[in-house]
C-alpha cells in the first residue's frame, strides 16, 4: 500500500508553539506512525511543485491522508479536481481536522461543510458509536483527549454512510467526529481531532484510529467497473 500524508506546512514554519510540537511538520508526525504498518509512506506540502500531487504522484498512491488549515484556497483548482478524481477512480482519502473546509472534501461532499469551533483548551471525550466498525478496532468505549480546539454541530455535511465517532466537549457540544463516506469507486473517512497547537498526532488512540482508517479507505483491489456502450452478453434474436 502506497500512503501519501499531505500537509499545508504553514503553521509548523510560522508559529513557534506549533514548530516546538511538531518539529518536522504535522505530516512527518503522522507519516512515521503509519510506517509502523509497513506501509510505503511518503509525503506532500502545498508549496512544493503542483502542491506535490502531481499525476504520477497521485497515480501510484493507494491512500492519501490530508491536513489543512490556513491556506485551502491556495491549492489550485486543477490539483483539487485532480484529487477528486483520484477518488472516484478508487484511491481512498482520509480527512483530518480542518481539512473539512479543504477543496477536495468539499467537492465531494458538494456542500459548505462549516461548523462552530472554538479555540479554548476544551476537553474532548471521542465516543464510538459504531463499535463493530474496523476503524474502532483496538479501541476502548471512547478516547479522551485533555486539550483540543472545539468543535461542534451543526456540521454541514451529507448524512454519513457509516457514523463511527460522536465527540463530547466540556461547553457542552456534540459533534460527528468520525464519518465515512463512498464517492465513485473510493472511500472517504474523516476523523476531526488534531488542531495544530495540541500533540494530539502524538495520543496513541487517535494514531490507531488514523492507522485504521487507511487500511479501511485502502481500495486498491476492487475491480474497474465498465461503463460506455457495450455489446450484449447473450444473443440478441431479431425478428
Amino acid at each position: 500500500m502506497n500512503v501519501l500524508v499531505w500537509n499545508e506546512f504553514r503553521h509548523e514554519q510560522e508559529n513557534e508553539v506549533v514548530r516546538d510540537i511538531y518539529p518536522e511538520g504535522i505530516h512527518s508526525a503522522i507519516a512515521e506512525f503509519l510506517e509502523e504498518d509497513h506501509a510505503t509512506v511518503k509525503t506532500a506540502t502545498l508549496d512544493e511543485e503542483e502542491h506535490g500531487l502531481t499525476d504520477e504522484v497521485l497515480a501510484e498512491t493507494d491512500v492519501l491522508v490530508w491536513w489543512g488549515h490556513k491556506a485551502h484556497e491556495e491549492v489550485s483548482e486543477e490539483v483539487a479536481e485532480k484529487v477528486k478524481q483520484r477518488v472516484l477512480d478508487g484511491m481512498g482519502l482520509v480527512v483530518l481536522h480542518s481539512a473539512h473546509f479543504s477543496k477536495p472534501f468539499k467537492k465531494l461532499m458538494g456542500t459548505s461543510c462549516d461548523l462552530k469551533w472554538r479555540e479554548a483548551d476544551d476537553k474532548e471525550r471521542i465516543w464510538v458509536v459504531d463499535p463493530s466498525h474496523p476503524i474502532t478496532e483496538g479501541l476502548g468505549e471512547y478516547i479522551d483527549i485533555e486539550k483540543e480546539e472545539m468543535y461542534g454541530e451543526h456540521f454541514d455535511i451529507p448524512t454519513p454512510e457509516e457514523l463511527i465517532f460522536v465527540s463530547w466537549f466540556e461547553g457542552g457540544e456534540v459533534f460527528r467526529s468520525g464519518a465515512t463516506f463512498r464517492r465513485g469507486r473510493g472511500k472517504i473517512f474523516y476523523f476531526r481531532p488534531g488542531h495544530e497547537t495540541y500533540p494530539t498526532y502524538y495520543h496513541k488512540d487517535v494514531q490507531k484510529v488514523i492507522r485504521n482508517g487507511v487500511q479501511w479507505v485502502n481500495n486498491n483491489e476492487t475491480p474497474t467497473p465498465v461503463y460506455g456502450n457495450a455489446n450484449p452478453l447473450e444473443e440478441i434474436k431479431t425478428k
